[in-house]
């Protein structure tokens, strides 16, 4: 298949693997921070082809992952309010909150429906102008000027019955986090996806403050061994740079278009991660000049602090403290058709690329 083939060809694999091992004399710690680069390592055996120096390390890449319990626990307030629609992707839909889950509330009545775009749910309103249509909106910079691109025009054509429950949250904040908490990594491997629409200027701040080499990697097995190589190359030369891998999609300037309409319709607030708290202006919210769209603001609703369920360590997870199956719930009590913690539930989630390829 072309385009796929080519980047899964053995001996381009094994040419790269044995540069890999060639070249890599120290112990490396690289942590990839996007979920479908977590899925792809699993899948495609990556740790079993690298030396024993080499640690691959899974963070805080799942936007589904990191969501605030708080928030799921708000998105069922509101789907419980009279002429209420949600809108959601579908992989928040499954994601236990404290008492329920958006597919218990929608099995029991509420009006819950996944699209596949939040230009659906703007739709939506149009057609149901009786209704307040709320699109849950989650992610990091790769889907947020989708939600950006709803609400201007929902602002443009004078849409009042479309709502955002926003929950989108920026990378480098995290990863910057990590560091500052003491987590030991000598390498990130960055999102493909967001580095799309951020381009590469956005890890700047963090290879120089921390001296860490961040390569933008692509998704197939050659794409993640190249930019093990590239990481592997920078740590031997005590070098610390941001470089793209993924260069046939990533471009240095990013998506202006994307950028400039992110910048239009939201501004940055501090946000809640799982694993990491509170973090300083890792959040996005919409600018007063589109806050008629925001439901926390047109009907806000109150709910208790969430509890975390006993045993479930997906923080430490998110962190990289631990892996999977250092959960003693991992593959018993939890698994993907009957998950305890975020982690299992994602199609991006560490938990469920492990109970799926590496259990």
């Amino acid at each position: 298949m072309k385009y796929i083939d080519e980047y899964r060809d053995k001996s381009l694999v094994l040419n790269l693997v044995n540069r890999i091992k060639e070249i890599s004399k120290k112990e490396i710690s690289l942590m990839e921070v996007c979920g479908g680069h977590t899925m792809s390592i699993q899948k495609f055996g990556i740790p079993s082809l690298l030396p024993g120096n080499i640690r691959l390390i899974s963070g805080p890449g799942c936007p589904v992952c990191v969501t605030s319990k708080k928030f799921i626990d708000k998105a069922i307030a509101y789907s419980a309010m009279k002429d209420v629609i949600i809108t959601t992707f579908g992989d928040l839909i499954r994601v236990p909150g404290s008492k329920s889950s958006l597919e218990k509330e929608k099995a029991n009545g509420a009006d819950i429906q996944i699209v596949y775009s939040p230009l659906q749910a703007v739709q939506l309103a149009k057609d149901n102008r009786n209704k307040k249509i709320i699109f849950l909106g989650i992610g990091f910079e790769t889907t947020s000027p989708t939600s950006a691109a709803a609400v201007a025009k929902a602002y443009d054509e004078k849409i009042n019955n479309f709502f955002l429950l926003s929950s989108h949250k920026i990378m480098p904040p995290a990863m910057s986090a990590l560091i500052d908490e003491g987590v030991k990594l000598n390498g990130y491997i960055c999102p493909g996806h967001v580095s799309t629409i951020t381009g590469s200027e956005i890890y700047e701040p963090i290879a120089k403050k921390f001296n860490l080499g961040c390569v933008i990697s692509g998704f197939e097995p050659t794409d993640i061994l190249q930019t093990i190589l590239m990481l592997v190359k920078q740590f031997e030369n005590n070098e610390a740079k941001v470089e793209i891998q993924y260069k046939r999609v990533v471009k240095p300037e990013g998506n202006v278009k994307a950028k400039q309409l992110l910048d239009e319709v939201f501004e940055l607030r501090d946000d809640w991660w799982r694993g990491l708290g509170i973090i300083k202006d890792s959040g996005n919210t919409l600018k007063k000049k589109y806050e008629k769209f925001d439901i926390e603001k047109v009907i806000p609703v109150d709910v208790p602090e969430p509890e975390e369920p006993k045993g479930c360590i997906c923080g430490e997870i998110l962190k990289g403290l631990k892996s999977p199956k250092e959960c003693k719930l991992f593959g018993t009590a939890c698994t993907p058709s009957e998950p305890i913690g975020a982690c299992m539930v994602s199609g991006e989630g560490a938990c469920q690329a492990y109970y799926k390829y590496n259990k």
